[in-house]
């Protein structure tokens, strides 16, 4: 009996060691990614380096982020269901998401629509420096008001929490990698002409993105899906989209990532429509 005691305490401090193991991987992958949008840029302004172009290493940037999406996404969820969640834990993804879902989609807009601005722009380059920060700032404000909200119990009649209070950072951090790894080339080299107007639409979107992390609007969680026991259908449906994303990744992912960031303004519009609002007092 003592033998199988230690036995069981030895697979619990090893089941500890998943999540860890995984928010690792979420740090590892954002450092890729920074690491691979430095060494694009020096390819960009020159000659092929290692034979890879600046599409290529910004394509792989965007998949790390992507990578680290996923990993973040299963160490939290692992986490809850074998009941190794701890509080340095939450600490530490936390700096990670700082770190892949902050910096790193900085740097990659930064290397892949930015870096190129002429010097004779400097207001137009100091504005897209500007919304990046903004961007930063906004991300880590999201992490803080999270943590904060995470430490409170769910009330009774809310039950479990089926959304989020802001659009999630790693969600912002899945639409920039989404598009640039749609279109990994640098706006300079893919666009030419056009390259001023895009330009001001990347700064847009990067505003967009703060300021949905920051604000009230609802965006669903999915913390439950996935939790209970499922039939063969559902999973052989998970794979067949799993092959599918590995298949058209550029394709699904964007339209994934569109869809996301689309939902919580829908449903913010329509939770304030005039006669909804007439009608039933908002329940979520």
């Amino acid at each position: 009996m003592e033998s199988e005691s230690k036995q069981h305490r030895g697979l619990k401090k090893g089941l500890y060691l998943i999540p860890a193991a995984l928010t690792a991987a979420n740090i590892g992958m954002g450092f890729l990614a920074v690491l691979s949008v430095v060494i694009g840029v020096k390819a960009s302004g020159g000659e092929a380096i290692d034979g890879r172009t600046a599409t290529e290493y910004f394509d792989f940037a965007a998949r790390a982020i992507g990578f680290a999406i996923l990993f973040d996404t299963l160490d939290g969820r692992i986490a809850r269901m074998t009941g190794t969640s701890t509080e340095i834990g939450v600490q530490l993804d936390s700096l990670a998401d700082v770190l892949t879902f902050g910096i790193a989609p900085v740097v990659l807009i930064y290397g892949w629509a930015f870096e190129s601005i002429p010097s004779s722009e400097t207001g137009l380059h100091n504005l897209a420096v500007f919304a990046l920060f903004m961007y930063l700032i906004c991300g880590a404000f999201r992490l803080a008001r999270f943590n904060l909200q995470s430490n409170k119990p769910p009330s009774e009649e809310q039950g479990p929490r089926k959304y989020f209070v802001g659009m999630p950072i790693p969600a912002g951090a899945g639409v920039i990698a989404a598009i640039v790894h749609f279109s990994p080339t640098p706006l300079h080299e893919s666009f030419g002409s056009s390259e001023r107007v895009l330009i001001w639409l990347v700064v847009g979107l990067m505003a967009l993105l703060g300021f949905l992390m920051v604000s009230t609007i609802r965006y669903s969680s999915f913390k439950s899906l996935g939790t209970g026991r499922l039939p063969i259908y559902p999973i052989l449906l998970l794979v067949g989209f799993g092959m599918i994303v590995w298949l058209y990744s550029q394709y699904v992912l964007l339209i994934l990532a569109t869809v996301y960031l689309a939902h919580g303004l829908l449903g913010a519009a329509y939770r304030n429509l005039p006669f909804r609002n007439r009608s039933t007092p908002d329940q979520v």
